[in-house]
């Protein structure tokens, strides 16, 4: 039996108490307790959350205070988004820059240990994005410790039919977040990393000089803990409920939802409940209003973390238009709770289903996007036995492939590669061979 290898875990966001980025790292590291000695080393803004997470001594845990450089600069980028409407991209490039200075004092600290040997592994988790560089990554290989990096994700390119849609995003930046390549460190943090775990195809494609390196693991997971709750998913009701999650954003595409479905929410056929909020809430109470969509349309806001899994359970679809999403938590939360997925055939969702447990919508222009997911929506509520079927694969598929545990067992099969004891892993990867 292989011993239980020492890892030092960095993950700079690793909270949980928030979703998205901080919550993969947490979920990370609190679950590869169970295969390896874990010690974590995150951002110290996440401290009050982690010692309310009571794991104590089965996680230690270190702190890293750059606050002297990451505050202002995130002050700078807040300020510049709401005077400019300047999008996500220049948040990642001030996250790139402080992380320097975090990756500083956390060599300080654990570099003389590093070089002792006492880790067997050296594993960033997060910052996720491909174009944050490590700087540990080359003192890693010098002290003959390997670092894996991931899982990698980002960049996904804008659909070129939905420029409207990025220029509403502020995301002007996009088009040069190739000149991250410069960055110090970009060059020898792909060299000298031991694996690169990526967490989508366009993650491995930005990667694709180092494919040899590459284990395709997605970013999302579910905590099983989370979803034990009672379900049956058999016949559907009528109307039959439509659920979507996620910030009401033009990039989301809840206005193109509420467009397809329209007709069957105006016959009765549909009930659609959007949870979340953001600046695209009144042009969907005005959509609703001017359809007279009222009786079918719920636009509550959101939903308490630890309430929305039972207001998803209520539904049998889950309809995520979305255009540009690297991962897709809430497609495989959904899933988790039986819901049928229904995405666009783009980046982290279209990896996420299969034709067995739901349905990928392909990419167009917007109007035919919302023609292309009537006819989804409409084809599966005329069958539904198919709509059970689905539901049940959906549930099989996300709970066993995606839950925290399965990711944590197939991370350590990675650390089991890097130190010569196994073969290198392959999990399955969409588009595997164009790496």
């Amino acid at each position: 039996m292989t011993a239980r290898r020492r890892v030092l875990l960095i993950a700079e966001s690793a909270n949980p108490d928030w979703p998205s980025v901080p919550l993969v790292g947490w979920s990370i590291a609190s679950s590869l307790r169970r295969v390896a000695d874990v010690e974590l080393v995150t951002h110290v803004r996440n401290k009050p959350a982690i010692d309310n997470a009571g794991l104590g001594n089965s996680l230690p845990t270190h702190y890293i205070d750059n606050e002297w450089v990451a505050r202002p600069l995130w002050l700078t980028t807040e300020l510049l988004r709401k005077t400019t409407g300047i999008g996500w991209t220049a948040t990642t490039s001030a996250t790139g820059l402080s992380y320097y200075e975090f990756e500083r004092k956390l060599w300080a600290t654990f570099g003389a240990r590093i070089a002792a040997h006492e880790f067997d592994v050296v594993h960033r988790v997060n910052p996720l994005s491909p174009t944050i560089p490590s700087l540990l990554a080359r003192r890693c290989e010098r002290a003959g410790v390997p670092f894996v990096w991931g899982p990698i994700n980002g960049g996904v390119p804008w659909p070129a039919e939905f420029r409207r849609e990025q220029r509403r995003e502020g995301e002007w930046l996009a088009h040069i977040r190739g000149a991250a390549r410069a960055l110090p460190g970009t060059a020898s943090t792909r060299r000298c990393a031991s694996a690169l775990i990526v967490a989508s195809v366009s993650a491995g494609e930005q990667l694709s000089e180092q494919a040899t390196k590459c284990v395709y693991i997605p970013e999302n997971g579910i905590d099983l803990e989370r979803f034990d709750i009672d379900l049956s998913p058999g016949p559907p009701g009528r109307p039959i409920r439509i659920a979507f999650v996620g910030r009401l954003v033009p990039y989301k595409g809840a206005d193109m939802l509420l467009e397809a479905v329209a007709p069957m929410v105006a016959s009765g056929e549909v009930l659609v409940d959007i949870i979340g909020d953001g600046p695209e809430m009144p042009r969907l109470r005005e959509i609703v209003a001017a359809k007279g969509l009222q009786d079918g349309v719920l636009l509550d806001g959101w939903v308490d973390h630890r309430e929305l899994a039972k207001r998803l359970g209520q539904a049998s679809l889950f309809a995520f238009p979305s255009i540009r999403e690297f991962g897709g938590a809430v497609v495989v939360e959904a899933m988790a709770l039986g819901l049928v997925p229904i995405v666009a055939d783009y980046a982290g969702p279209a990896e996420h289903v299969t034709d067995g447990c739901g349905v990928r919508v392909p990419m167009g222009t917007r109007d035919e996007l919302i023609g292309r997911f009537r006819a989804a929506i409409a084809g599966l509520i005329a069958q539904p036995d198919r709509i059970v079927e689905m539901r049940e694969a959906a549930m099989h598929r996300a709970r066993t492939q995606y839950s925290w545990e399965t990711k944590a067992d197939q991370i350590a099969q990675v650390y089991e590669w890097v130190l010569g004891s196994a073969p290198k892993p392959d999990f399955g990867c969409p588009l595997a061979d164009t790496w």
